[in-house]
């Protein structure tokens, strides 16, 4: 297995992880969509930059931290991000939103002093920001699968119960279920699949990829098992489209993964319209 992707090519191992990203974001939208807190996302992936930055930082001017991938500095501020955002909603109970904006004023401030004082260029910033496709190395990649088994198995140990605290939280506290404990697990899952798509897909916009896709199948979805393939599905198309014209077109390829997203979006839609329009007129 390692040979086999010691040997990728640099374009397949943007393909391997395109695939990745394309399965995992869409599967935690879904859940985030039905529980309407979507937003988690965006100030999850603000606060993972800042630990970019000063991974990014730390690497330039301590010997210490010079091979060590600010990928990971960026996985371990998300991670704090997460807790605090929970701890921040049981303080403010009866304002649990609040939490949410305060992460992500806080992420973006502490991004911009730390990205003043680097000496980081121009090229590499806009790789983290928007992504790029080639430029997955091999230890981004071995990365990026092991988080990505990690959700899958967290995913596949703790779905009903996510799926209580996501329709009923009453039934889900009457039944004996840590709402408490399972939000943290949840955000800590947020954390690693924003860790893992910042790459190809770029910090700003992780958070539409992880949106987009659950949105454009809730309007075909009648159940949410329908929910989550449809979601992947279209993650799967959204990251498989926008990667090939990213790259042809020589575009960043987050900005081409998430319009083309927004695109499928549209034409979701469009087509639902027209379906209804039909049965509206066979009726009559």
């Amino acid at each position: 297995m390692l040979d086999l992707l010691s040997n990728l090519t640099f374009i397949e191992r943007g393909m391997v992880a395109a695939f990745l990203i394309g399965l995992i974001c869409p599967l935690l939208g879904s859940f985030l969509l039905v529980r309407r807190i979507s937003i988690i996302s965006e100030s999850l992936s603000h606060i993972t930059l800042t630990g970019i930055a000063a991974g990014v930082l730390l690497t330039q001017t301590l010997a210490f931290f010079s091979n060590i991938n600010p990928l990971y500095f960026g996985l371990l501020f998300a991670f704090i991000g997460s807790l605090l955002i929970e701890k921040l909603r049981q303080v403010y109970k009866d304002f649990q939103e609040i939490a949410i904006p305060i992460i992500l004023s806080t992420g973006v401030g502490l991004s911009a002093i730390i990205i003043s004082v680097s000496k980081t260029g121009y090229n590499q910033w806009f790789m983290y920001l928007f992504g790029s496709i080639v430029s997955v190395t091999l230890q981004d990649l071995y990365f990026m699968i092991v988080t990505s088994i990690v959700v899958l198995i967290i995913l596949f140990l703790f779905y009903k119960e996510f799926v209580a605290i996501s329709f009923d939280q009453e039934f889900a506290k009457v039944s004996g279920i840590s709402i408490k404990h399972l939000n943290f697990i949840f955000s800590f899952l947020i954390a690693l699949v924003i860790a893992i798509s910042m790459k190809v897909v770029g910090i700003l916009l992780v958070g539409a990829m992880i949106v987009l896709p659950a949105a454009t199948a809730i309007v075909f979805a009648k159940s949410f098992k329908q929910l989550l393939m449809l979601s992947v599905f279209f993650g799967q198309l959204s990251m498989a489209t926008g990667s090939y014209f990213s790259y042809h077109l020589n575009i960043a390829t987050g900005g081409g993964i998430v319009l083309f997203a927004t695109l499928w979006l549209v034409m979701a839609h469009v087509l639902h319209h027209l379906i209804k329009g039909k049965r509206r007129e066979r009726i009559s």
